[in-house]
């Protein structure tokens, strides 16, 4: 358990349940600490909260809920009571960010609770620190201004890592220095401390490789990447994306075990299993195949060897499948086609948020695919991930987060 407490340490108010930033406590779509699901109960709505325009999931830590959005001009950050949602406090910021191909103007990547501090990433490539318990500015990077980030098809994306005392983002960017496609800014100050690589920026937000402190896993543009915390150092280097430009890297790096990482994408990609040795200093391939599991944004689950995931693109249908990390070996699929979805493992259970608004739960069972629960929560057409914390899953649509006791 020595690696995850050397992530978790950076969570200084982290309690048993918390989920404090995109992706779980572990940044690997799962819950700690929480009680099984057992039955079929429907979820029981516990509260909700009207929100401004954004893909941004929520975060929970301390009883206390974050979430960002937009409302008008202006990039909101709120916290709310978890029991209840009430108001704690507020934070905006003048925002003119406006998405090139018309679709929603609010921010995408998902905050960060670390160290007492607040971490969001605006669409228009704005890094700011706020005080937990006030809300309060701490600190402001412009990655635009400072870096020459580029906006592209879809705004900025990428959900703040933070780890000893760092800030890690694909920033896609550049100065007087050189390439800035990786960089670490001070947790403390906002500083920039270090920056590498020419790599475009992705969709695609960054882990840590939990058997190995100290190396980070990025999925940029380019593809796979691995870079040493400390300083920036690139590690591993592989090209592994679309031959055309018309596409994305959104998925995250999934750790596998053993220094093990799974990535995939969509249009023609594949998925690919990556070895890490660490005495070695090297990243060999494992196996890569393409039609197995593609996945076009969803970030997939980890579970006792096998791998739970959407393969295909949202725009022509994908199907929720489930594979084995030894060989990308098909274990099943269901028999539903989707437009999307995200995916949180609690225990043995997987549940699935999908693009339609409906809550699936189903086993993480390699043996066959069962659906236990099947429930509408929202309204249609969004793609944020939901957080589960202390029972209650945290989801939202266009217009509201809706908080759920899961049974």
């Amino acid at each position: 358990m020595r690696p995850f407490f050397l992530l978790l340490c950076a969570f200084t108010s982290l309690q048993a349940g918390d989920w404090p930033q995109f992706l779980g406590p572990q940044r690997n779509c799962t819950a700690t600490d929480e009680a099984v699901i057992v039955g079929s109960a429907e979820p029981e709505m516990v509260w909700k909260r009207m929100l401004g325009s954004g893909h941004a999931g929520a975060v929970v830590s301390d009883n206390r809920v974050i979430v960002t959005h937009r409302q008008g001009g202006e990039i909101i950050t709120e916290a709310l009571a978890s029991a209840d949602g009430k108001a704690i406090w507020k934070h905006a910021y003048p925002t003119t960010y406006r998405d090139s191909f018309g679709f929603d103007n609010g921010p995408r990547a998902v905050p960060c609770i670390a160290a007492g501090k607040v971490i969001t990433h605006g669409p228009e490539g704005i890094v700011q620190a706020l005080n937990f318990e006030t809300g309060e500015l701490i600190w402001s990077y412009d990655t635009v201004a400072e870096l020459e980030s580029p906006q592209g098809y879809f705004g900025r994306a990428c959900s703040p890592l933070v780890t000893d005392g760092k800030v890690l983002l694909n920033v896609g960017g550049k100065n007087a220095k050189g390439g800035a496609g990786i960089i670490a800014l001070d947790l403390a100050t906002g500083k920039l401390l270090w920056q590498a690589t020419d790599d475009e920026a992705s969709y695609s937000s960054p882990v840590l490789l939990p058997e190995y402190p100290g190396v980070s896993a990025f999925f940029t543009r380019r593809g796979v990447l691995l870079t040493q915390v400390s300083d920036g150092k690139v590690l591993a280097d592989e090209y592994f994306r679309a031959k055309i430009d018309a596409s994305v890297n959104a998925a995250a790096p999934v750790p596998c075990g053993d220094g093990r990482l799974l990535f995939s994408a969509a249009y023609d990609v594949g998925a690919d299993l990556w070895q890490w040795n660490k005495a070695e200093r090297k990243l060999t391939n494992v196996w890569k195949k393409a039609d197995t599991l593609d996945c076009h944004y969803t970030t997939p689950v980890y579970h006792d060897g096998h791998v739970y995931g959407l393969h295909g693109r949202q725009e022509t249908g994908m199907t929720l499948r489930c594979i084995a990390v030894a060989d990308g070996k098909i274990a099943w699929e269901a028999p539903d086609h989707l437009q999307g979805g995200t995916l949180i493992l609690v225990g043995d259970k997987i549940l699935m948020h999908s693009e339609a608004g409906e809550l699936w739960i189903f086993n993480a069972d390699p043996k066959k695919f069962n659906l236990l629960q099947r429930s509408q929560i929202t309204r249609a057409g969004h793609r944020s991930h939901d957080a589960y914390s202390n029972g209650q899953l945290y989801a939202r649509d266009a217009e509201k987060l809706v908080v759920l006791k899961v049974k």
